[in-house]
């Protein structure tokens, strides 16, 4: 999987701060991201600057194209929906094969990292909220025993960043999450691998609807 820290020094600076740029949408998709005005943002060389763009389109919020340069990855209508296609099957899968009932030690540990995340919304601290979560989905989907299935998930889980962006600043999206991932703890208690899955489904579809109305609103 891929993480920011990952990277190290200074490029790692870098890449964390626009990445948080975009999530949380003071980069609009579409946005150009100009060497030049980077380089007055950040004390860095032209070479790390390179080195960050590259690696945030590995992650998959920005895209390079010859005598363009590099911008903020948007989105089209039919790209949310093929990415929230593929999403839905990782997870739905994922939580199938999950062993129910999950253990008292991940049902503690999922526990612990929805009550940070309970904390973070009710700070409104943004950052806190982006990472809390991905932690709680990618501790929960991890006891599916499939490391390349759980790899997949994170990859479209950063592929769909900018869709999920639009969520963390409002409350009752937000709030929406906190019972979801409660309800998914209580489904982890029982057998009924089903009911699971269908919640780590239903759980996708605010934000994509949200963002495919707004698209079309634009437009």
């Amino acid at each position: 999987m891929l993480h920011v820290a990952d990277y190290g020094g200074k490029e790692a600076d870098v890449v964390r701060a626009l990445e948080e740029d975009i999530i949380f949408g003071r980069l609009a998709p579409g946005t150009r991201l100009v060497e030049d005005v980077l380089l007055g943002r950040f004390p860095v060389s032209r070479h790390t600057i390179r080195q960050a763009l590259y690696q945030l389109e590995k992650l998959g919020v920005v895209t390079r194209e010859r005598n363009k340069g590099a911008m903020v990855r948007r989105l089209s209508p039919e790209e949310v929906r093929q990415i929230y296609e593929v999403r839905e099957l990782l997870q739905r899968q994922a939580a199938l094969m999950i062993p129910l009932p999950a253990s008292d030690a991940l049902i503690d540990e999922l526990m612990e990292i929805h009550r940070i995340y309970s904390a973070h919304v009710d700070a409104h601290y943004l950052r806190g909220i982006h990472e809390a979560n991905d932690r709680f989905h990618l501790t929960m989907f991890s006891a599916c025993g499939n490391d390349y299935l759980v790899s997949s998930i994170d990859h479209y889980m950063r592929l769909s960043l900018p869709v999920r962006a639009n969520s963390l600043a409002d409350p009752d999206k937000l709030e929406v999450s906190r019972q979801h991932h409660w309800f998914m703890i209580e489904a982890m208690k029982r057998r009924d691998n089903w009911v699971l899955a269908q919640l780590c489904v239903d759980h996708l579809q605010p934000s994509k609807m949200f963002y495919l109305e707004e698209i079309e609103k634009a437009d």
